[in-house]
């Protein structure tokens, strides 16, 4: 990509975070506490698993629960759906609550090559590359393990919509990029689904990972998306090249959380439904997080994390942000041997 594109890019996503519109509402964000183990700083995140516990779901009543008749025989997700459905029959006309299922994409092709050739060398020199002699990691596909991962959660939705009778999303976003496409197809397809609320995921650019110089992270064009996944919408004006991403530069963290709060305002701006699957990356999802309000909480690729979300529509703009330049990114001109512990960056280059 030349100076001038590059330059075009990083206005595109400047423009799109809407850093200087004169929208007269704005949107906060609370997450509703108590009610998933994840949300308690004691539970550890590197050892939990939501698929055996539930989701994470915390066994306990609700107020709710002594207006729900015959609540001691339903199922501890029955009595939720009840109570989300309280806490929005009784909110204030500005507020609305909704239940977000954050999903992880499967090991990927560039987490494998990551593991096999060491941090500090696939930052510095391999993730910059499209590939090796042997796969291709640019806008990576999934591992056979990534595709096992993803087949193991839809078998955990079943279990889910058929022993505990849980309400599935009604809204499907994903990230443009393949990993993830991939990911929320084999995760959601063939599941007993409502007629009015089937799988037709909407692909959403500014829910994509963070954008750095690493080639997994610039996503393939609109017409090899589509024909990849026909029965996938894309958001309005998705345009056929990825117009942010740029070799050797990266998104700050600061900007990061600039569009997810954007993504974020957009979906519940258009979108009233009260449950919602996002498909994305580790750090899009810990980006979300942090707009949310949610502590952090890391997920291993292939899992997925619920959060009962708040969102507050307050009069008056919000809090002014500001962007930053995209930053240059240091690479090794040779492939570099790191076998030290202590090599972290590119001081491992030869």
């Amino acid at each position: 990509m030349n100076t001038l594109s590059w330059v075009l890019g990083a206005c595109a996503l400047l423009a799109s975070t809407g850093v200087a519109s004169a929208h007269q509402t704005h949107i906060n964000y609370t997450v509703v506490p108590g009610i998933f183990q994840q949300d308690d700083p004691t539970t550890d995140a590197s050892t939990f698993n939501f698929t055996a516990s539930n989701f994470g779901l915390i066994n306990r009543t609700y107020p709710s629960d002594s207006a729900y008749s015959g609540y001691t025989r339903k199922t501890q997700w029955q009595r939720l759906s009840r109570y989300i459905s309280s806490l929005n029959h009784h909110a204030h006309s500005n507020e609305r609550y909704s239940l977000l299922f954050l999903g992880r994409h499967g090991e990927g092709i560039h987490n494998a090559a990551e593991t096999y050739y060491g941090t500090p060398a696939w930052n510095c020199y391999w993730s910059e590359r499209d590939g090796n002699n042997s796969v291709v990691w640019a806008d990576a596909h999934l591992t056979q393990k990534g595709i096992s991962q993803a087949l193991a959660v839809n078998g955990f939705w079943k279990h889910l919509i058929i022993d505990e009778l849980i309400t599935p999303p009604e809204s499907y976003y994903t990230s443009p990029l393949y990993r993830c496409l991939s990911t929320a197809n084999l995760t959601f397809s063939g599941l007993d689904l409502p007629r009015k609320h089937p799988f037709v995921p909407t692909i959403k650019e500014l829910f994509r990972e963070g954008i750095s110089a690493h080639t997994c992270d610039r996503r393939s064009n609109k017409t090899y998306i589509h024909a990849s996944f026909p029965t996938y919408r894309f958001e309005k004006a998705f345009p056929e090249y990825d117009p942010y991403w740029t070799p050797l530069h990266a998104e700050t963290s600061t900007d990061q959380d600039i569009r997810s709060k954007k993504v974020l305002d957009d979906v519940f701006s258009n979108d009233d439904s009260t449950y919602i699957s996002v498909t994305s990356h580790s750090g899009e999802i810990a980006s979300l997080l942090r707009v949310l309000g949610h502590r952090v909480f890391a997920l291993g690729t292939g899992a997925a994390l619920p959060v009962l979300v708040k969102a507050t529509t307050v009069q008056g703009q919000g809090p002014t942000t500001s962007t930053e330049a995209f930053a240059s990114v240091s690479t090794c001109a040779t492939a570099p041997v790191a076998t030290a512990s202590s090599c972290n960056d590119c001081s491992c280059c030869t």
